[in-house]
This record gives C-alpha cells, sequence and structure tokens, in this order.
C-alpha cells in the first residue's frame, strides 16, 4: 500500500513539474507494477500440484467406488455375450 501511495505522488508531480507525456509513463508502468504486486501478494496460498492431484486422486476412487456394481452388470453381461459366441461358433463348426 505504501508503494501505492507513492506511485501516485509521483505521477502527480511528473504531470505537474514535467510533462503529461513523461507523467503518463510513470502512471502506465506504475499502475502496472502496482498491480502486479497486487497480484501476487498471495502468489504462495494455492495449493500444490501435489496437493491439488492427491484431490483429484480421491474423487477418482469415490466415483470408482460409487460405480462398482455397474462394471460387475457390465462384466457379467459381457461374459454371457463371450459364452454365447463361443456356443454359436462352436455349433457353426459342427454343421
Amino acid at each position: 500500500m505504501p508503494g501505492a501511495v507513492l506511485w501516485v505522488a509521483a505521477t502527480v508531480a511528473v504531470f505537474l513539474l514535467l510533462d503529461p507525456v513523461l507523467g503518463a509513463a510513470v502512471a502506465i508502468f506504475g499502475g502496472a507494477l502496482v498491480a502486479l504486486v497486487v497480484l501476487a501478494a498471495d502468489w504462495d496460498q494455492h495449493s500444490s500440484y501435489e496437493e491439488r492431484e492427491m484431490a483429484r486422486n480421491l474423487r477418482r476412487k469415490e466415483k470408482w467406488a460409487r460405480n462398482a456394481d455397474a462394471r460387475a452388470r457390465d462384466r457379467a453381461r459381457w461374459e454371457a455375450h463371450q459364452a454365447r459366441q463361443a456356443g454359436r461358433t462352436g455349433a457353426d463348426e459342427d454343421a
């Protein structure tokens, strides 16, 4: 915050004492610098890659457990289909 106050004071001083073009340059570059400092203030507050991947892994495990019965039904249907196909192939070879 003190940097922002200093930036405003410097911008006003340059506008009034020197040149409006230089004042605009100080305003633009200083504003960009102040915005960068404000946005970077909480840089270390976000979660790490490992934390995000751990949360993602937990969500995937929960989804896998939720869909276990559907996978079991699909597996049983697939095995029944394979048995029918094997029976059909054996019947075709006998003819």
